[in-house]
């Protein structure tokens, strides 16, 4: 859903065209000025954290610029995104002693054998940064 919505979003404006004629060092200064954006908005939630309005904007920005990067990269969200959730739903309950645990929710381990996620062949156009 969140994919196909950025689809949309970026379609409409043109976005696609102009991330398709970046040379790899433009595409490069483009990640960048992605980063710095999800860094903004990322302080936005920090500098708001007691007001529920602007917690819901920040969580759902840092969402949609990241979402959106993987997306105007070329990358394939739902693969990517189900590749990740196949690891993470790998995972074991236990302690994980390197971080500390306030809140009583269960631990969750990599088991032996564990196999981190794998976006082999969706790197976008990531691989033209390499």
């Amino acid at each position: 859903m969140f994919a196909e919505d950025m689809r949309q979003m970026y379609e409409q404006y043109g976005f696609y065209d102009v991330v398709k004629a970046m040379s790899p060092e433009r595409l490069f200064q483009f990640l960048r000025f992605r980063a710095n954006f999800l860094k903004e908005e990322l302080t936005e939630l920090e500098d708001n954290i007691r007001n529920p309005e602007e917690i819901v904007d920040a969580l759902v920005d840092l969402t949609v610029v990241a979402i959106g990067t993987l997306d105007l990269f070329e990358v394939d969200v739902n693969k990517a995104w189900k590749e990740v959730l196949r690891a993470n739903l790998q995972k074991k309950v236990g302690e994980k002693v390197t971080r500390p645990n306030e809140f009583g929710f269960p631990d969750l381990v990599k088991p032996d054998g564990w196999v981190k996620p794998s976006h082999a062949g969706n790197y976008g156009l990531f691989e033209k940064l390499v």
